[in-house]
């Protein structure tokens, strides 16, 4: 029993420092602004700002936008959506981006243009990061206070994929 937990011990202490070494400190001089312009084009999905495809812009600053917008009909039954999204910098590298964010959706359901959605209308505030193993290829991921417009606050996340060009 004793040469278990020895070696369970160890192996836990092995662990925590292959772990640390994995940690990337970032460089305090590297800049978080871009300093030019991309632009991306994908798909987002997120009950605060909207889902389907979207647009994003990112400026030559520590500031982006995007945009999101779906529709889909069967039958008789309409549902589309239009939001839009802001997001600062917080750190970034060649492979990572951390923001802030806060943005806003319109939502639709129904028939013969009464809206059966008793919420309509979010505001959505958060973090989120923006991550890439592929060059033009960032998947995103956030974590935002979703406001309803009928006073329903609620933690959702969100997601995107883009693919950026210059």
């Amino acid at each position: 029993m004793k040469r278990i937990l020895v070696f369970l011990v160890g192996m836990c202490a092995l662990m925590i420092v292959h772990a640390r070494a994995q940690v990337v400190v970032p460089n305090q001089n590297q800049p978080t602004k871009l300093g030019r312009t991309v632009y991306g084009l994908g798909f987002a999905a997120g009950i605060g700002t909207g889902l389907g495809i979207s647009f994003r812009h990112h400026l030559p600053s520590e500031v982006s936008y995007q945009i999101v917008g779906g529709i889909i009909k069967v039958d008789a039954k309409l549902l589309y959506d239009l939001g839009m999204e802001a997001q600062y910098d917080l750190t970034r590298s060649e492979s990572t981006r951390f923001f802030a964010g806060g943005g806003f959706g319109y939502f639709y359901s129904g028939e013969s243009g009464s809206n059966s959605l008793s919420a309509p209308f979010r505001i959505a505030l958060g973090v989120g990061g923006e991550f890439s193993n592929i060059r033009f290829v960032h998947l995103t991921l956030e974590g935002m206070f979703t406001y309803f417009s009928d006073g329903t606050i609620l933690p959702l996340p969100q997601v995107s994929v883009h693919y950026y060009f210059f």
